[in-house]
C-alpha cells in the first residue's frame, strides 16, 4: 500500500510517461501492468465455475437445497466474472487493432 505522497508521485510519473511516450503506454496495455496482454481467455475462471457447478449438482442430488442454492449462486457469479473479463479483453483487443 502506497502512502498519499507516493500515490501522488506515481500518478504524476504515469501522466508524464503518457505524455512522453503514448505508443509505449498503448503497447503495455494502457499502463495497467497487472492485466495480461497475451490475449488469453480467463480459462481458470471458467474451470473454477465448472467445478463449482459440479459441486452444486452433487449437493442437489444429496438433498442439501440451501447449500445447493448458495453454491449455484457462487457458480453464476464466477461464470459472470469470467464472461465479463473475456468480453472486456476482446473489446480491448479490437480497440488496439483498429
Amino acid at each position: 500500500m502506497l502512502s498519499k505522497e507516493d500515490t501522488r508521485r506515481l500518478a504524476q510519473l504515469e501522466r508524464q510517461l503518457q505524455r512522453d511516450d503514448p505508443d509505449f503506454c498503448t503497447r503495455m496495455g494502457g499502463g495497467n501492468f497487472s492485466v495480461s496482454s497475451t490475449g488469453r481467455p480467463p480459462l481458470p475462471l471458467f474451470i473454477l465455475a465448472a467445478v463449482i457447478t459440479v459441486a452444486a449438482v452433487v449437493l442437489g442430488v444429496v438433498g442439501w437445497w440451501i447449500a445447493t442454492s448458495i453454491v449455484a449462486t457462487w457458480a453464476v457469479i464466477t461464470l459472470s466474472a469470467a464472461v465479463y473479463r473475456l468480453r472486456r479483453q476482446r473489446a480491448d483487443t479490437a480497440y488496439r487493432q483498429s
